[in-house]
C-alpha cells in the first residue's frame, strides 16, 4: 500500500483493497519532487501526520510505516521487489504531476510484472465524472454543483479489521523530523485529531456556518481543509455526517466541498492552468515586477490593517481565513499591480493545507481569469471590507499587535497618522483610490 495524500486508517478503499490482497507493507516515499518545493510549513505538517499514521499502524500490529526517499519510480518497485509484491495499491492521483508520476511509476512496475491498482481518489466524485448530457465538462461551478450533488457515493468503511503486515530489511530512512519555523503554530496532525475537530464543529458551529463563514475575528469555519489535504479524512465522511443535517449551513458547508472537487475537475481537464491563465487573453494585462511593496505585503506591513493582519495569520499558523485570503489577493493584484502566480506561490510556500488546484483557482478567480471569475472591476476596498467582516477589529488586533490595544488604537481599521507613529504601524504603502483607477486602466486597454 503506497500511501500519498491519504493518510488514514477509515474509509481508505484504496487500504481496504490491499489488505483484502495478502500481506501488506505500507509504504510513504519522500519524493524530492513534492518536499522539496513544500515549504517549512506543510513540511512540518506532513512529518506530524506521518508520525499518527505510523503510531495508528502500530496499533493495528504493523511493524509502522516503512519510508522510502528518492524518486518514487525507482522507489516504489525496489519496495515491491523487496517485499515480493504481486500488485501495489493506491488511490487515484488527479493532478498534473501525480497522473504523470504514476505512469511513470506503473510503467516501471510493470518490467517486474508487478500491476498497480488504483481504488478511489481524495475526493466523493473523482475528476472527469460529472459530465453534461452531452457528455461535456463543466467550465462554470452552478451547473457542475447540480450534476455533482446527485452522484451516487459510496458509504463510509471502517479501518481493516485484520491484516498481515510486512516491513522492509533496508531501503528505508525512518519518519522525517521537520521542527516548524520559529512561533509557527500547527494544528494537531493525524486522523483522530481530525475526527475531533469535526465533531466539535458539528456539534457547535455547523448550523451558523452560512452566517459565520465570512467573518474571521470569529471561529465560524471548520478549519478541515489540512485534514482534507492530506487525506487525514475522506470528503464522503464529511458528506455522509452532513447529510442528516438539514440547516443552511450545512447546505452552505456541502457547497464548498463541491468547490474543492470542482477546481480539481478543471485543473484535471487544464493542467497548464496550475500556472497559466485559465482565460487566456488575461495574460496581456501590463503587471509590475514584484519589489520592496510585494516584501512589504508577504511580509503583513502594507499598512491596511486586515491585509496585514491576514498575511501575518498565514506565517503564524500556516493557514489565513478564506475572506482574508480573497482581500489578500486583491491587494496584490489590483493595488499592487503584481501577477497572481507570485502570490499563488507565497501561499503555496507558508500554507498547511496549501492544494494546487484549490489555491491556484481561488486566485485566478480574484485576478478575473479563472472560472466564475470575479470580475476584474471587482477590486476590494480592504479597509471597507475590514469594517464589513471584522466589524469590531478582533481579527486585526489578534495578528496586528500594534493596533491591539483599544485605548491607543480606537479604531484598527483606519488608525490615523499619529497613532500608527505612536504605536510604530506603517503608514499605508499605496493610496487604494488611485490605483483601483490605474488597475481599471490596465484592464480597459485589453478588453
Amino acid at each position: 500500500m503506497w500511501f500519498r495524500r491519504d493518510l488514514r486508517l477509515r474509509d481508505n478503499p484504496a487500504l481496504l483493497e490491499a489488505c483484502a490482497d495478502g500481506a501488506v507493507l505500507p509504504l510513504f516515499v519522500l519524493d524530492p519532487r513534492l518536499w522539496g518545493p513544500a515549504g517549512p510549513t506543510r513540511r512540518a505538517y506532513l512529518a506530524a501526520s506521518l508520525r499518527s499514521l505510523d503510531a495508528a499502524l502500530r496499533g493495528l500490529g504493523a511493524p509502522g510505516l516503512q519510508v522510502g526517499e528518492g524518486d518514487p519510480v525507482r522507489r516504489v518497485p525496489l519496495a515491491a521487489r523487496a517485499a515480493g509484491a504481486e500488485r501495489v495499491h493506491v488511490a487515484a492521483d488527479f493532478g498534473p504531476y501525480g497522473r504523470e508520476r504514476d505512469a511513470a511509476v506503473e510503467q516501471a512496475l510493470a518490467a517486474d510484472g508487478v500491476e498497480l491498482v488504483r481504488t478511489g481518489s481524495p475526493y466523493a466524485v473523482p475528476p472527469g465524472t460529472v459530465t453534461s448530457g452531452s457528455g461535456d465538462h463543466y467550465r462554470v461551478f452552478t451547473p457542475f454543483h447540480r450534476v455533482w450533488a446527485q452522484q451516487d457515493r459510496p458509504a463510509p468503511q471502517d479501518a481493516p479489521a485484520h491484516a498481515d503486515w510486512l516491513a522492509l530489511d533496508e531501503g528505508t530512512v525512518g519518519l522525517p523530523e521537520v521542527d516548524p519555523p520559529d512561533g509557527l503554530e500547527l494544528p494537531a496532525a493525524g486522523e483522530d485529531a481530525t475526527a475531533e475537530r469535526w465533531r466539535a464543529f458539528l456539534d457547535q458551529g455547523i448550523d451558523d456556518y452560512d452566517e459565520q463563514r465570512d467573518l474571521p475575528g470569529t471561529d465560524g469555519t471548520s478549519r478541515m481543509s489540512v485534514h482534507l489535504k492530506w487525506g487525514e479524512v475522506h470528503p464522503r465522511q464529511l458528506l455522509g455526517d452532513l447529510a442528516r443535517r438539514r440547516s443552511t449551513g450545512a447546505a452552505t458547508y456541502r457547497k464548498e466541498l463541491a468547490w474543492r472537487e470542482f477546481y480539481a475537475d478543471v485543473l484535471w481537464r487544464q493542467p497548464r492552468t496550475a500556472r497559466e491563465y485559465y482565460k487566456t487573453q488575461y495574460a496581456r494585462l501590463d503587471y509590475d515586477e514584484p519589489g520592496a511593496l510585494f516584501e512589504a505585503w508577504q511580509e503583513g506591513r502594507t499598512g491596511f490593517p486586515v491585509v496585514d493582519a491576514g498575511m501575518r495569520q498565514l506565517r503564524s499558523v500556516g493557514w489565513m481565513h478564506n475572506r482574508v485570503r480573497m482581500i489578500t489577493a486583491s491587494f496584490l493584484v489590483k493595488d499592487l499591480h503584481v501577477e497572481w502566480q507570485h502570490g499563488a506561490r507565497h501561499f503555496l510556500h507558508w500554507l498547511s493545507d496549501g492544494d494546487l488546484a484549490s489555491n491556484n483557482h481561488g486566485w485566478q478567480w480574484v485576478a478575473g481569469s479563472g472560472t466564475d471569475p470575479s470580475p476584474f472591476f471587482r477590486v476590494f476596498n480592504p479597509t471597507g471590507q475590514g469594517r464589513r467582516f471584522d466589524p469590531e477589529g478582533a481579527y486585526v488586533r489578534r495578528w496586528v499587535a500594534e493596533l491591539a490595544d483599544p485605548e491607543r488604537v480606537p479604531d484598527p481599521h483606519e488608525p490615523s497618522g499619529e497613532v500608527r507613529a505612536a504605536v510604530g504601524y506603517p503608514e499605508p504603502i499605496v493610496d487604494h483610490a488611485a490605483e483601483r483607477r490605474e488597475a481599471l486602466a490596465r484592464w480597459e486597454r485589453i478588453r
